[in-house]
């Protein structure tokens, strides 16, 4: 069957996967891998992506492009978000890439909720037909609710770790009067920003991305990192504001050897831990189920749609 790959070029970590296609809609893992690059380091500053930054990234997507093709993939697709998005100097990344061997495609935020639905869902077995998605990234927060496993209605929040840290935790450990300050700016962003909250009344929440995967291989003690273990993982909101307090009130230094914690993590966990602990309280929920499924597995399920779907007279790409 044929091989494909999928690369998620996000604000903080790039992730690949290579896969075997097994049907329009299914696919068996060959290999995954991340990387923390830290795109939009300095971005909610300056609004330009530093040249370090990009030539990070840039090493990274080479990379990984060319593991995906020794791999033997037919094609390899890579999709970057928020950062991207909005970064005046964007061209210049994507110039880089391309140059590189690896082309990015920027993706606007529906057609990013979309993706993370679709990802977040595959690797779920037994999904709820109503669900709230909390996509927490390094640019920018993602809220879809979901239902019958397609987005409904979706917000992109301007709430992203790397914004968030740079801007209100410059110091280590942070002091409760900025993660006072923290909370207010999420609590006010979410309430103001969030037009759907009346509809959640039914719904599950279910969490993907860095924050959340993070938190529940801490809550389980897991070095190395075991997705299938996370994923179906339940994390309570009383359990994130106790990691909150927790990881709040050791120095980096300690948070970078905790195990099943990324040390390139270590320096935004603080800020996604308390972003994710104020939209459950926010929104009305009492925990969440942890996905490890996300944007990458997206956007590899929708190429492999584009790729293998029966064309007209039967034949399939």
């Amino acid at each position: 069957m044929p091989r494909f790959a999928a690369i998620d070029v996000g604000t903080n970590t790039v992730r690949l996967l290579v896969a075997e296609a097994q049907a329009p809609g299914a696919y068996a893992v060959l290999h995954q891998a991340q990387t923390i690059t830290r795109l939009g380091e300095g971005l909610e500053a300056t609004g330009r992506l530093t040249a370090a930054a990009i030539e990070r990234t840039v090493a990274a997507l080479a990379g990984y492009a060319a593991a995906a093709r020794h791999l033997g993939a037919l094609a390899v697709r890579a999709v970057a978000t928020s950062a991207a998005r909005e970064a005046a100097n964007r061209e210049t990344f994507l110039e880089a890439a391309t140059t590189a061997g690896c082309p990015v495609e920027i993706v606007g935020p529906d057609e990013e909720a979309r993706l993370t639905t679709l990802g977040a869902l595959y690797v779920l077995p037994r999904p709820a037909s109503r669900c709230l998605i909390i996509d927490i990234g390094g640019g920018s927060t993602e809220l879809t609710l979901a239902a019958g496993g397609l987005p409904r209605a979706s917000v992109s929040l301007p709430l992203g770790v790397v914004k968030l840290t740079e801007r209100f935790l410059p110091d280590d450990p942070p002091p409760a009067a900025a993660l006072a300050a923290l909370r207010v700016h999420v609590r006010e962003a979410l309430a103001a920003g969030v037009p759907f909250q009346g509809d959640l009344g039914s719904a599950e929440a279910i969490g993907t991305a860095g924050t959340v995967t993070t938190l529940a291989a801490l809550e389980l003690g897991l070095d190395p990192y075991d997705p299938e273990r996370v994923t179906g993982h339940r994390l309570t909101s009383g359990r994130v504001r106790e990691h909150l307090a927790w990881l709040a009130g050791i120095p980096l230094g300690e948070r970078q050897r905790l195990p099943g914690l990324e040390p390139g993590r270590a320096d935004v966990i603080v800020a996604g831990t308390c972003l994710l602990a104020e939209t459950l309280a926010v929104l009305g929920f009492e925990g969440l189920t942890v996905t490890d499924g996300g944007l990458r597995e997206g956007i590899l399920l929708d190429t492999l749609s584009r790729h293998l779907a029966p064309r007209p007279g039967g034949r399939s790409g």
